[in-house]
């Protein structure tokens, strides 16, 4: 079992790159990554609904904690040895306003997504194209 697992939203690009960016870091495979736009996810066990997890990144600790937005993101990237990336979000005066800025971009990433010319990695067999494994290269 991971230390975190971290649920994402599979169908917006910068997402699926951010997932894809830690899962390269995380050497020592610390972190599990569950898609929630997969037919058949199931929010209960982080006691949130599908509302939520796409408002903010979540995430559950092995100990059941759940994470929400930059706390995640907080533990994600320090698991994945980026902490120093990431190193606002330990500075309590700057929280509100990050937390606030994180909430503005979740709201936004579709859109963000496409400024930026982000598109989904996409897999074609017979003729049914589906996004796949985000983590294959």
């Amino acid at each position: 079992m991971s230390d975190l697992t971290l649920y994402y939203d599979g169908r917006c690009p910068f997402c699926v790159g951010s997932m894809r960016r830690l899962h390269d870091w995380d050497r020592k495979r610390q972190l599990a990554f569950v898609d929630i736009a997969q037919p058949g996810f199931d929010p209960s066990p982080l006691g949130a609904d599908m509302a939520a997890l796409n408002r903010e990144l979540h995430g559950m600790t092995r100990a059941g904690e759940v994470l929400v937005g930059i706390d995640c993101m907080l533990a994600a990237y320090t698991l994945a040895g980026r902490g120093w990336m990431v190193w606002p979000l330990r500075v309590r005066a700057l929280r509100p306003l990050l937390a606030s800025a994180y909430r503005w971009f979740a709201r936004h990433r579709y859109a963000i997504s496409r400024r930026l010319g982000l598109r989904l990695p996409a897999r074609c067999e017979d003729g049914v194209c589906s996004v796949g494994n985000p983590f294959m290269k």
